[in-house]
């Protein structure tokens, strides 16, 4: 099974399109896990206790674990998350050319899917297209404000770029295993990119802390009811404050979140 087929069998198990977004900033931890070998391992090892029925997916971000004892932190994390049935998305936004791409793609061998920039085209990606049985997620119109600067200029056939990657990405998915990222700060765009992508699943971040529209993530979000739809900060930061009932704050989130997307779910 590949990973859009096992992640529907997730989504399908736990009735949930909920992406976890697992990004420990050390300054924000609780006080009480400094104690630890390994803070943030701790950290997101309860986050997981609390929110993993409530996931279809958990997706760290590469940036928070760039160090020894994060790198140490995220295998733990990923192993665990896998325990508890949850499969793993790095949000690393990898790509390169030659030697240098392809020893990106071995973090395939640990992770169920990544997320990839196709600014340098297709050769840059090939490695892990290549991977049958990992998704790969494009990059395709984010939901920060300065993604326009690139993503909205115009190209001579009268489509902004984004579009283009959008229609790129399609023609990539010759092994089923490519989704777009596309952000939900903006339906009209959500809902182009599915028409020139409509068999493509998406993960829509910009959910909760920086306020995209959940019906809009949703509707155009899933294809054939397979996508996801990412809350990081306003999940795992829900209980900020509240001591060592961090994670059961997290987990209401989480299960706030849940529901409030199985509402527009058919």
């Amino acid at each position: 099974m590949n990973f859009f087929d096992r992640l529907h069998d997730r989504i399908v198990s736990v009735d949930s399109i909920v992406s976890v977004g697992l990004d420990p900033d050390p300054k924000r931890i609780p006080d009480h896990l400094a104690e630890y070998d390994l803070p943030r391992w701790a950290f997101n090892r309860r986050i997981i206790d609390a929110t993993h029925e409530h996931a279809a997916v958990y997706k760290p971000n590469a940036a928070f674990y760039e160090d020894p004892d994060g790198w140490r932190a995220l295998e733990e994390t990923v192993a665990y998350a896998h325990g508890k049935g949850v499969p793993v998305l790095l949000d690393a936004k990898r790509a390169d050319i030659g030697n240098t791409t392809r020893q990106y793609a071995k973090i395939l061998e640990t992770v169920d899917a990544i997320t990839v920039n196709p600014y340098m085209g297709r050769d840059s990606l090939q490695p892990f297209l290549a991977e049958e049985e990992a998704g790969v997620f494009v990059l395709c119109r984010t939901s920060n404000p300065g993604g326009a600067d690139l993503q909205d200029l115009e190209l001579e056939s009268g489509e902004p770029l984004y579009e283009r990657v959008a229609a790129l990405a399609d023609t990539w998915n010759a092994n089923d295993n490519v989704g777009l990222v596309v952000g939900a700060t903006n339906p009209d765009e959500l809902e182009e990119v599915r028409e020139l992508a409509p068999d493509l699943p998406f993960l829509v971040p910009g959910i909760g802390a920086q306020g995209g529209d959940a019906e809009a993530a949703v509707e155009h979000g899933l294809a054939n009811g397979v996508g996801l739809v990412n809350s990081s900060r306003g999940i795992i930061f829900a209980g900020e404050g509240a001591g060592e009932d961090f994670a059961a704050a997290a987990g209401q989130a989480a299960a706030r979140l849940q529901s409030r997307l199985n509402q527009y779910r058919e």
